[in-house]
């Protein structure tokens, strides 16, 4: 059986998959097209259902999970890495409510454009980019702000630009629950045992990955472009832990918050089932 595979250069990813890529675990007879791509392709790639097994947003899932169940491994959750909006001048609140201004962000499906629109109603919109190129739009005068994710959040402040909100912070105090940003997606089509087939391989990968932190180490350098070693470092402790493990019953109760709140906001249908059951 061979699955096509999809998670992004990112060093979180890379750590947690680098055991599957390279054959370190047991992989139960399964063999893997393996494909590297910005969050919001991904996004758009499960959109469009071609993909098997893929990390994707927690917002775009919304839009696909006719299609695609989640994993309990191998999920980025926690607390304190959330979307920063930023900006090279002092922004208040109300100026970003009001809808006026131009926001660069990281694309219309990924959970951090969805935090936006649920902190700011009159700010849903703002210009896809890849997410690393948000800065330079800010700094170079193009966009009044920008919606920041991954390792940017390690390097806006000495590139001279300032936080207007922590959208992981407002989700936090307003939900109680760690915030859910993304999660691995299986097609509904495969059967039953090779999806749980598939959980208990992520999860095999993760737990190496903890277990021999210094085995990824090659393959996340090799897709960190500039990124220093210790906004490598950085990156993986925020967004790779005990959820990306499982993501239990906190982990479910804050996705299923999310999926709630997108709901009664307008933006996204209904979900049933979206969890892998035994």
């Amino acid at each position: 059986m061979k699955l096509s595979l999809a998670f992004s250069p990112c060093p979180n990813d890379c750590f947690i998959f680098d055991a599957i890529v390279h054959r370190r675990i047991d992989l139960e007879g399964i063999e893997f097209d393996v494909r590297l791509a910005d969050v919001e392709a991904l996004n758009q790639a499960a959109l469009e259902r071609r993909i098997d097994v893929t990390k994707l947003s927690c917002h775009a899932y919304l839009h696909c999970a006719a299609d695609y169940v989640l994993l309990d491994a191998g999920s980025a959750l926690g607390r304190g890495c959330g979307p920063l909006l930023i900006s090279k001048r002092a922004i208040t609140a109300g100026e970003v409510s009001s809808g006026t201004l131009r926001i660069a962000g990281p694309g219309r499906f990924t959970t951090a454009q969805l935090l936006l629109g649920l902190a700011f109603p009159g700010a849903r919109e703002a210009t896809a980019m890849v997410f690393s190129e948000i800065e330079g739009a800010v700094l170079g005068g193009g966009f009044d702000a920008g919606l920041i994710i991954h390792e940017n959040r390690f390097t806006y402040e000495a590139k001279g630009l300032r936080k207007i909100v922590d959208l992981g912070e407002f989700w936090e105090r307003e939900a109680q629950a760690p915030i859910p940003l993304g999660a691995i997606a299986v097609r509904r089509s495969l059967n039953g045992q090779l999806a749980q087939a598939m959980n208990r391989i992520v999860r095999r990968s993760v737990e190496y990955a903890f277990a021999n932190p210094s085995a990824s180490r090659p393959f996340v350098r090799g897709h960190a472009q500039e990124m220093s070693d210790d906004v490598v470092r950085r990156h993986i402790d925020l967004y790779v832990n005990d959820y990306s493990r499982d993501l239990g019953e906190e982990g479910r109760r804050a996705l299923r918050q999310l999926f709630a709140r997108a709901r009664a906001a307008g933006v996204a249908p209904a979900v049933d089932a979206p969890f892998l059951e035994p």
